[in-house]
């Protein structure tokens, strides 16, 4: 086959029932997807059916031929290809000759353009060399951001395999283990007791996240379970995986410090744990199987009911583990299933949202009295390994995709949706377990929002630190892209109340814990949506995701200087938040949006004021400020603004009071 004008490529490709069992090309493609000459021989094969000369297997041709054709048809293979074969050829000659060899104890001989036999297992043709060295190379790059987009194509090669049942999936998944678990940097840091670096845990992730993923679908019952030799298949690789997990595991347990003991859980924790997960569940079983499945005479109204107060299904499980089981399903192409579960799944969490505000209400003086909580979540949902809310977030969206109403077909949203912004989506209430007026899409946004506005800690470490950043960015990009109209804007408007009244189980109640996650990345999101709907609302909400409690301790005595600066101006930053640097510049963003918004406002103006003395401890983002509101006061189309212009003055008096007291600070440390 002819490529370019001056090059000629041979390719050969096997077929056994209707797979590409084996792929040879002379243009030395070094790749784990085929070259475009094996693919273009392809669909020559597959639209020009008649133009492909078929022939039978050579045993048959052989057999056809007399003692004359048969000597000719060797000698002249021979003489075409004599430095390749001539060798064999006679060592073959030799061992026929010989009476006692081994060749002539075996009746018949082989033939390889006759197929395997149909008890042979028969499996997509994988390059498994090219596996390994596309790991090689991913991991002898530099920064993890380059070629992140590398490791995104081999997942997403090892997706495609399990969404078509190709045993491959598992195989492809165990060669990317072991290379990995063959870099020898990873017995150098195990000695030294040093972390692993971030691109080793990105894919250390992806890897736990696959491999959970497989496990699970592995012990799926009934019509998941698929066929036997496929399943025995993925069991085995991932009794491998499990091997090698325990090896690695201390690794990532060495490299992540922690202060206040807290329990950790690594990746393959996760992955070993599901081993021992199983879909006997008769109550799972229905969920997935059917969407008739209520029960409208249960009034167990219990933590851990079966369903809820509608009669519709819920699903009790830890949510990550959850949503793991969504991922799982759609992974191996059941998607239908996976909406069934995660519908389940999101009509718990807001049960529970529920629960959590009547807990709340019921201790509220209590913890207002006290001021402080140690209630959260040691495991956040945003920037967590398995990525739960993204799943739920995917599987969702996926469903209400106008170009795919027959939801037959199966892909990953979450990597179309960066690629493209034009696609449009209706709101399909295809579901009956929906309250009226709502669809997939208001159900998508809603489980988003719960998840971006959880309380929950800021792990340790800077790699899970910056993880959690940019996943709470990208699932704020995702949300960006969907169109607000009446119906999602109740739904913000029922989230920011929520968030608002629900205390120490939100990121934005009256009081959480010291160490919670910031939200003013996603705040400034909830301010710019709710904003032309309900300006009250989104101030409010705003104004309180202003505060960054790590950085807050109790003024000296005495010093009523500043009654508004109640953080001190050296804060403790116990413990170590490496990304502070970026939480501060997003506390500085948010007051900015905020400040552009109030303008002409005077009242909103001053408690946007008051709200930067008192939460913001950074100098430099203090002057910021007062250059921000200087500028917006003084815009050329317009007239200036007194308020504003007073607004940035204050800000300009603050900063030079926190410089001169922090001088003073230094001066008094070094006397």
């Amino acid at each position: 086959m002819q490529s370019e004008p001056e090059t000629v490529c041979n390719v050969a490709i096997s077929f056994d029932r209707c797979k590409i069992t084996s792929v040879t090309c002379s243009c030395g493609n070094k790749d784990i997807f085929y070259c475009a000459h094996v693919v273009a021989l392809s669909l020559y094969r597959i639209r020009k059916p008649d133009q492909v000369k078929l022939h039978l297997p050579i045993s048959e041709t052989l057999f056809q031929m007399n003692r004359d054709q048969l000597q000719k048809f060797v000698q002249y293979l021979i003489t075409v290809h004599h430095t390749e074969v001539l060798p064999t050829a006679q060592k073959l000659a030799d061992e026929i000759l010989s009476q006692n060899s081994e060749i002539n104890q075996v009746h018949g001989a082989p033939d390889p353009t006759a197929g395997a036999s149909i008890d042979d297992e028969n499996c997509w043709h994988l390059d498994e060399e090219q596996v390994q060295e596309q790991v090689k190379l991913f991991l002898s790059q530099g920064g993890y951001h380059g070629s992140g987009k590398q490791l995104n194509l081999l997942f997403a090669k090892v997706r495609e395999m399990l969404k078509m049942r190709d045993s491959n999936g598992a195989r492809m998944l165990t060669l990317i283990t072991e290379q990995f678990m063959a870099d020898p940097r990873l017995s150098l840091w195990r000695q030294q007791g040093t972390a692993m670096t971030d691109k080793y845990r990105q894919l250390w992730d992806e890897l736990g996240k696959m491999c959970i993923s497989i496990k699970k679908c592995v012990k799926v019952e009934g019509d998941f379970k698929g066929d036997q030799s496929y399943n025995s298949k993925l069991q085995k690789e991932n009794d491998t995986f499990v091997h090698i997990a325990g090896g690695i595991g201390d690794i990532i347990q060495s490299s992540q410090t922690d202060s206040s003991n807290r329990p950790h859980r690594t990746v393959f924790t996760r992955a070993i744990e599901a081993c021992d997960l199983h879909w006997q569940d008769s109550h799972l079983q229905h969920i997935i199987s059917s969407d008739l499945y209520t029960n409208y005479c249960y009034h167990d109204d219990t933590e851990n009911s079966l369903f809820d107060s509608h009669g519709w299904p819920l699903w009790h499980e830890h949510v990550p583990t959850a949503c793991a089981r969504v991922d799982a399903l759609r992974s191996h192409g059941y998607p239908r299933e996976a909406l069934r579960l995660a519908i389940a799944i999101v009509n718990t969490l807001r049960r529970q949202q529920q629960k959590q505000l009547e807990m709340f209400r019921a201790q509220k003086k209590e913890l207002l009295h006290r001021g402080v909580t140690s209630i959260t979540n040691l495991e956040g949902w945003v920037g967590h390994p398995l990525d739960p809310i993204g799943t739920l977030f995917s599987s969702l969206m996926e469903a209400c995709r106008v170009d795919d109403e027959s939801f037959h077909g199966f892909s990953d949203f979450t990597e179309n949706m960066g690629q493209c912004k034009s696609l449009e989506y209706q709101q399909l209430p295809a579901h009956k377990f929906l309250e009226e007026g709502e669809s997939y899409l208001t159900l998508a946004v809603e489980v988003a929002l719960i998840g971006l506005g959880q309380q929950r800690i800021m792990p340790d470490g800077l790699y899970a630190q910056e993880k959690v950043c940019r996943n709470e960015e990208q699932l704020i990009s995702k949300l960006q892209e969907i169109e607000l109209d009446d119906t999602l804007v109740k739904i913000f408007r029922k989230q920011a109340v929520f968030l608002l009244e629900a205390g120490p189980y939100s990121g934005l109640g009256e009081v959480v814990h010291r160490e919670s996650v910031p939200m003013h990345t996603f705040a400034k999101y909830l301010f710019t949506s709710l904003l032309p709907h309900d300006a009250e609302l989104a101030y409010k909400t705003a104004l309180r995701a202003m505060r960054l409690l790590v950085l807050e301790s109790t003024a000296p005595s005495g010093d009523m200087s500043r009654p508004h600066h109640i953080a001190s101006v050296v804060p403790n930053r116990y413990p170590r938040w490496f990304t502070l640097s970026h939480i501060e510049s997003q506390q500085c963003e948010l007051a900015s949006t905020m400040l552009t918004a109030a303008k002409g406002d005077v009242r909103r103006l001053e408690t946007v004021l008051e709200s930067i003395q008192k939460n913001i401890h950074s100098s430099s983002h203090i002057f910021k400020l007062a250059q921000d509101a200087f500028k917006i006061a003084t815009l050329m189309d317009s007239l200036p603004d007194i308020t504003l212009l007073k607004v940035s003055l204050e800000l300009g008096l603050q900063t030079s009071w926190l410089v001169e007291k922090v001088s003073s600070i230094d001066s008094t440390e070094l006397g």
